[in-house]
């Protein structure tokens, strides 16, 4: 499988100034700072960075800021999913302007389309835009699943070129994988399942620790593409705990507090959401606290 874009992606959070307006300069200095600590690229906008929450213009001018700030450093892909096909083919166009290497479409969510629904949604959009295409699969978020036959009619798509795996069922992944073309990327959405999916064939992930802990996540990757097994499990298991620290409450509460205990202000979360109560950040603390090799990110000064 080829993994055009990088292995280890990191699906950023949008920093918001105090009063939860964006923070467009910040966002660019966050990207730059994933990037230098050992990320393969970003994914701006998608639902780690708020997208139900934030307005089409802002992503727009979300992903032209973050394009900007990274340049060729990395991999920027555009969070351009909606639950309208109208709406997600024109953020697909903003990705496009700004320069963006691909989009992330995330499932239609609450409306729960059918299989049939699903390809046609998707498979309108490869055709009307010009960017490479990732889907998005996260059930429990979105009310449905994309079941494995239909992202295997939807990989013959020549711009539908992988998929972000969030079912958190094994049996699935290794029924997508093998149905889908040898080039057909498939990420796992889950930090903590990266190294099983990894076994059965995916290429890497797309990431909420890899703010804090790129680089050794990237170690764990290539422990395992390079025979390492037995290396790369015991990094896992190492992380294993502060992965789940960022899922003690919905994300992107827990990294943003992850983030602001690291020295990256980030602002809060628009509501419905909520910012972590004291004990959940004092849990990310110990989780951070208790990693081997500390945070990859450089604080910021």
């Amino acid at each position: 499988m080829n993994p055009q874009f990088g292995r280890v992606l990191t699906a950023m959070v949008t920093p918001f100034r105090s009063d939860l307006s964006m923070d467009y300069e910040r966002a660019g200095e966050l990207a730059r700072a994933i990037i230098e600590s050992g990320s393969d690229g970003v994914v701006v906008a998608g639902t780690t960075g708020e997208s139900p929450t934030i307005t089409m213009q802002e992503q727009a001018r979300l992903f032209r800021a973050v394009r900007e700030a990274v340049g060729d450093r990395g991999t920027v892909i555009g969070g351009a999913g909606a639950n309208s096909t109208a709406e997600c083919l024109e953020l697909c166009h903003y990705a496009e302007e700004a320069g963006c290497d691909a989009v992330l479409l995330v499932a239609p969510y609450y409306n729960r389309p059918s299989q049939e629904g699903l390809f046609q949604h998707f498979w309108h959009v490869a055709e009307n835009t010009r960017l490479p295409i990732i889907l998005y699969n996260i059930p429990g978020r979105c009310a449905v699943n994309m079941e494995p036959a239909t992202t295997a009619r939807l990989a013959r798509h020549e711009r539908i070129v992988g998929i972000k795996e969030a079912c958190g069922n094994l049996d699935q992944v290794t029924d997508v994988i093998s149905r889908v073309p040898e080039d057909f990327a498939v990420y796992s959405g889950d930090d903590s399942i990266t190294l099983p999916m990894m076994a059965v064939g995916a290429v890497g992930v797309v990431s909420v620790a890899g703010h804090l802990i790129s680089r050794q996540i990237q170690q764990m990757v290539r422990d395992f593409l390079e025979g390492r097994v037995a290396e790369a499990a015991r990094r896992n298991r190492s992380l294993f705990p502060f992965f789940k620290s960022l899922f003690i409450t919905t994300n992107p509460v827990p990294v943003k507090a992850a983030l602001r205990l690291a020295g990256w202000d980030c602002g809060g979360v628009r509501l419905p959401l909520v910012d972590a109560t004291d004990a959940e950040v004092q849990r990310i603390r110990e989780a951070m606290d208790a990693l081997e090799e500390g945070v990859d990110l450089p604080r910021r000064v």
